[in-house]
């Protein structure tokens, strides 16, 4: 295969080369949640004109889906903004008036339900008993107690010892258990439930933290996520109404949706067609009119190759398009990063990024909406908390498939009822949200009504005249709902997740053995050939970032960490192009 021919500045800094022609460098975004969206827009607002996000999906938001039924809207992903003082969420929100205060900012088990800051949770055992509130007290207060030594590992950077496991949930589960049954005033009765009510705090915690168990959490680690201060809260009109507002002002031509990206081909100091012309981005029905700015079919700057251009990164999407690139931010979720690294990336990842994105851990947390006819629970009540009995003992959150209801840790009822009618929300994490997802409406509806009545008491208790329910884990474009730090994961590892490509020091050195691609063979087997001949030149930095929740070191797991990686991506972008940009002013 023959090289390209070397354009006259081919030794200049790779910075420059090319942007004498074009003015501007080409930026991709892979993926349109939250933090696609704010890296575009943060681009978009500096002056980068050069910007495209390709979106897998048919609509923007990511693992943000509110669901509008009748005249309520329900969240199957992210539903609550986790504090106030400094969240970029909240601020967003605030300004355009879309906020409900749900909770105060303390955290505390008694906080399970969001939906409502009145009422209580009712603790119900399987055999349809609801345990007195003193104990549903006592054991809280003793739990958050233990709780908060699960912080103190990291804070303090206190020894974990061999017996905990560096687990969150053996630590947790060994602690509590040791003080009830060392404390001399509970009758065994009352030890019982509350040793057996060990394993329900435990399912709400896994689900909160989307791990499988919270054995899986690392206990020296936990204590590095960070809750910003202040209240929770809700968005009546839907969390899709901060998605909304980022891609306000973000041209129509910018977004297309329905692209799917097969690889990221990077490290390509010059590449250029020798087959069929590129077709022109911006056209079609991928577009996404956002009412603002351009016109849905507007070809963007540059959506022709330059057959004298080069590109150090070219972006092959699933219908065989190829998009050339001066930099690329990567915003898909760990879950999908751990299932197609190996191939999204050409050549191979580094090893410390490899390790990293395997040490790192993401689960999945599905939410099970039930809506009755009439409400079947006190107005006193917020939730209905479930404990089996026969867990006192229980040492695994995990269960047989058949037997996957049994990590459905309660049902949150949504308040008020004048906004979402007669509805309760279930929770269930871990491989077990992921056979709950198998199975279709009718088998779920019918097992959580069982359930309710049983735990209640009540067997006359109807079946749900409605169902909705979230599949994160099954989802290809997810692979589950959000990160945590595993055991034998740190903080350091969401930084080298987050690291930019190639690395400074030696990139050449540091890629994978996995990909055995030579340079210039820069094509899919799956798409008719068009070959690319590589230049080798000086290697351009950042051309592949990456964001999303699980890079942000203090706040994965969140929406203001997801749009929070997206800033710092294009801050890094901006910077690097600020004397440029000062040039052409």
């Amino acid at each position: 295969m023959q090289s390209c021919e070397s354009s006259g500045d081919s030794a200049d800094d790779p910075l420059s080369r090319g942007l004498r022609r074009r003015g501007q460098p080409r930026v991709v975004v892979i993926g349109a949640g939250l933090a696609g969206l704010a890296a575009a827009k943060a681009l978009l607002e500096q002056g980068f004109t050069d910007v495209t996000v390709l979106e897998a999906s048919s609509h923007i938001g990511g693992r943000v889906q509110s669901v509008k039924l009748g005249h309520a809207t329900f969240e199957l992903g992210a539903t609550w903004i986790h504090g106030s003082h400094g969240n970029p969420i909240y601020h967003l929100a605030e300004a355009n008036g879309l906020l409900e205060e749900t909770t105060d900012g303390e955290r505390s088990v008694g906080r399970i339900s969001l939906y409502s800051k009145n009422g209580v949770a009712c603790y119900l055992t399987n055999h349809g008993r609801r345990i007195p509130k003193d104990v549903v007290e006592e054991f809280s207060d003793l739990y958050n107690e233990v709780y908060n030594l699960t912080q103190e590992f990291f804070r303090h950077d206190k020894p974990v010892n061999a017996e905990s496991q560096n687990s969150v949930g053996v630590f947790t589960r060994e602690e509590v258990r040791n003080r009830i049954r060392d404390d001399p005033d509970d009758p065994e009765a009352t030890k019982r439930l509350k040793l057996a009510m060990i394993q329900q705090y435990l399912k709400v915690e896994s689900c909160e933290s989307s791990s499988h168990s919270m054995d899986e959490v690392s206990l020296s680690a936990f204590g590095e996520w960070t809750e910003i201060p202040g209240a929770h809260h809700i968005i009546p009109s839907g969390f899709m109404r901060v998605v909304e507002l980022l891609a306000e002002g973000i041209p129509a031509h910018v977004i297309q949706l329905g692209k799917p990206v097969r690889c990221v081909h990077w490290d390509q100091a010059s590449a250029r067609p020798r087959g069929p012309e590129i077709e022109p981005r911006g056209e079609g029905d991928h577009n996404h009119d956002t009412g603002e700015g351009g016109q849905a079919g507007e070809e963007p700057p540059g959506s022709r190759w330059d057959e004298e251009e080069q590109w150090p990164v070219v972006v092959e999407c699933e219908d065989c398009e190829l998009i050339p690139a001066d930099h690329v931010i990567v915003t898909v979720s760990l879950g999908v990063l751990k299932r197609q690294y190996t191939s999204f990336f050409r050549p191979g990842l580094p090893t410390e990024k490899v390790a990293a994105i395997h040490r790192l851990g993401i689960g999945t947390t599905d939410k099970i909406f039930l809506e009755f006819e009439e409400p079947f629970w006190g107005p006193e009540c917020n939730s209905l908390q479930f404990v089996w009995e026969d867990e006192a003992e229980s040492r695994t959150l995990t269960y047989p498939p058949e037997l996957w209801y049994r990590k459905i840790c309660g049902f949150d009822v949504l308040y008020p009822p004048e906004r979402y009618g007669h509805v309760l929300s279930g929770w269930i994490c871990g491989e077990e949200a992921l056979v709950m997802e198998k199975c279709d409406d009718e088998a779920v509806a019918e097992i959580c009504t069982e359930m309710l009545r049983q735990f209640t008491g009540n067997p006359n208790i109807p079946k749900p005249r409605r169902i909705l329910r979230s599949a994160w884990g099954s989802n290809p474009y997810f692979r589950g709902s959000y990160s945590y730090t595993q055991v034998g994961s740190s903080g350091a590892d969401v930084e080298k997740l987050a690291k930019p490509l190639p690395y400074t020091e030696s990139s050449k050195t540091a890629h994978g053995s996995s990909t055995k691609q030579q340079p210039g063979h820069l094509f899919s087997s799956k798409c008719p050939e068009q070959p690319l001949d590589a230049n080798r030149g000086s290697v351009k930095p950042m051309q592949v970032l990456f964001s999303g929740e699980a890079t942000h070191r203090k706040y994965y797991s969140t929406t203001h960490g997801a749009l929070l990686s997206g800033q710092r991506e294009a801050a890094r972008l901006i910077e690097m192009y600020r004397d440029l940009f000062q040039q052409g002013t």
